[in-house]
């Protein structure tokens, strides 16, 4: 903050240089309760304060003086997504409270458009003022003036001091912890925006809520995470959701039964080309020659690749190169070159457009609407010696993906998830992912809200079409394994690993509204999968592209 006078800035100086030793409580303001020392309660009134949102931001965080809650909303209500949160509230998404908020802002602002068009025009001034100079202010003042101003300056804390409050409602009747075997968890994951329920339920206390002094642990690669799982040096994992077949079936290792508990996350993955490629690619047939990545052999992203390439007439095994990439390696093995493209989990697809390294030729949205990717799970063996502790995990992990579901929620969301420990990614980009408004890398800037979205329910539809492509493309091993996923067998498969009963009754005890139903038909860019007929389904596949 820059004063004019020469003597308030050495005095300023003088002051910060003893805050080291002091608490928060040492701070509090005799004035106006404020956090800062009452003898800066002047700086606060000065006419050279800051008008412009940004720079009051810059100088309070600085400070040390804004309150985690009121950036949580101001980042849920800014300039660029007020008119679309405010629609979304109004057409009944989201909680009532936040809804009842939104209609208040209606009203105070005289209507959306007037909310919208007043956001950071002439009256933010107005609104630093008020913050600034009336300590009592009331809360249908603030309501009009969030609207008006986009709540930025609700950072300024010479308003009285305000309780801080979690993400999970902390009103609700407290959980009963007294079974849980085990509260100290390790869960491990891939830095990845599908793991957005296993990350955000850490910091923003999902896993306390439910009794759990839980740690998230970044994992480098999808093969660690496997043999971490098979050494016991993990409770439970974010996984790919082939992986609990895989694992069970004893594909690519031995065989190590785990169980599919929830999904993590539908859509939120893209085939991503480098730049020397972007008037020469079009449609799969012009991938021919690539060498193309994908995080694991038994992923989605592999399955998915190989669907596409197909409807090219590109045969996967011998027209391209598929190879395991780590998703931290991809974009600087596309810089080195190692690689021409690869279908991987965001933020990596956007991030390549971030540093103008690649451009996004395809959501995997657009191939299937709303199929699965990751999942967490657990092995059998630690499901059975901790049902009760499972079953917390399992239900709080499901909340975190309710709560992500929300639009409104995402702006929160990627706040949290981007920092070092988690996605260790630049804030922006992982917005663009969570909420759906990006740019393309081709000189298209779109709007896609459910680029990525999170429905934690299991359809048994999705393990049947996963197995059927492992037949598809003779992923699956030997002649034992073959044997186990034959045409008869992949009901069994699907029942024995992913738990679409105990996910439902979960999701119910939380307030969602799971499907009755555990199949359905699952409708892809260029087919129907009947989940009832998967060898069908393959011979069809296999007579219309030749492979």
């Amino acid at each position: 903050m820059v004063f004019t006078s020469n003597s308030a800035t050495d005095k300023w100086g003088s002051i910060n240089s003893q805050r080291g030793n002091l608490t928060e409580l040492d701070l509090i303001c005799m004035f106006c309760g404020g956090v800062h020392m009452s003898a800066d309660h002047w700086k606060f009134m000065a006419e050279d304060m800051p008008k412009d949102p940004v720079e009051m931001i810059d100088d309070l965080i600085k400070m040390r003086v804004y309150k985690s809650s009121t950036l949580k909303m101001a980042d849920a209500v800014n300039a660029a997504d007020l008119r679309k949160t405010l629609l979304l509230k109004v057409a009944g998404k989201g909680d009532p409270k936040r809804e009842k908020l939104v209609l208040e802002l209606c009203k105070q602002a005289g209507g959306i458009e007037n909310a919208f068009a007043a956001a950071f025009g002439q009256k933010a001034g107005e609104f630093f003022g008020d913050v600034v100079y009336n300590s009592e202010f009331s809360r249908r003042r603030f309501l009009k003036n969030l609207a008006v101003g986009a709540a930025l300056v609700t950072l300024a804390n010479c308003a009285p001091r305000q309780a801080e409050q979690a993400t999970p409602d902390e009103s609700e009747s407290p959980i009963d912890i007294s079974k849980l075997e085990k509260k100290d968890l390790r869960i491990g994951f891939i830095p990845i925006t599908c793991a957005t329920p296993i990350i955000m339920s850490e910091p923003l206390g999902f896993y306390k809520k439910y009794g759990f002094n839980a740690e998230v642990v970044k994992m480098p690669s999808w093969g660690a995470v496997r043999d971490s799982a098979i050494a016991g040096e993990l409770d439970a994992y974010h996984m790919l959701a082939p992986m609990p077949i895989a694992m069970t079936l004893g594909l690519g290792s031995a065989s190590f039964g785990v169980k599919l508990a929830s999904i993590e996350n539908i859509n939120g993955q893209a085939i991503t080309v480098a730049n020397k490629y972007k008037d020469k690619v079009k449609g799969p047939a012009d991938f021919k020659g690539f060498v193309i990545g994908v995080p694991f052999p038994y992923s989605m992203h592999n399955l998915l690749l190989r669907y596409y390439l197909a409807t090219g007439g590109l045969d996967p095994d011998k027209d391209v190169k598929i190879r395991p990439v780590p998703p931290p390696d991809s974009i600087a093995q596309m810089v080195a070159g190692d690689i021409d493209a690869y279908l991987m989990p965001d933020p990596f697809n956007q991030r390549a457009v971030f540093e103008e390294v690649g451009f996004i030729h395809k959501l995997t949205k657009e191939l299937w609407e709303g199929h699965p990717c990751c999942a967490f799970a657990a092995s059998d063996e630690w499901i059975t010696a901790n049902p009760n502790t499972f079953r917390a995990l399992n239900k709080a992990i499901i909340e975190a993906a309710g709560y992500a579901r929300d639009p409104a929620n995402r702006p929160e969301i990627a706040k949290a998830i981007s920092e070092r420990a988690f996605l260790n990614q630049p804030e922006e980009v992982v917005k663009a992912v969570l909420t759906g408004n990006f740019d393309d890398g081709l000189g298209n800037s779109k709007s896609i809200p459910d680029r990525i979205d999170f429905d934690p329910y299991p359809w048994q539809s999705f393990a049947n079409w996963i197995s059927s492509q492992l037949v598809r493309w003779d992923l699956q091993g030997d002649e034992k394994v073959k044997t186990a996923i034959a045409e008869d067998k992949y009901e069994e498969v699907g029942k024995e690993i992913f738990m679409t009963d105990l996910a439902r009754e979960l999701a119910q005890e939380v307030g969602q509204t799971p499907p009755a139903e555990i199949y359905r038909k699952e409708t892809l860019e260029f087919d129907e999968f009947d989940p009832a007929n998967p060898q069908g389904y393959i011979d069809e596949q296999i007579k219309k592209y030749g492979v």
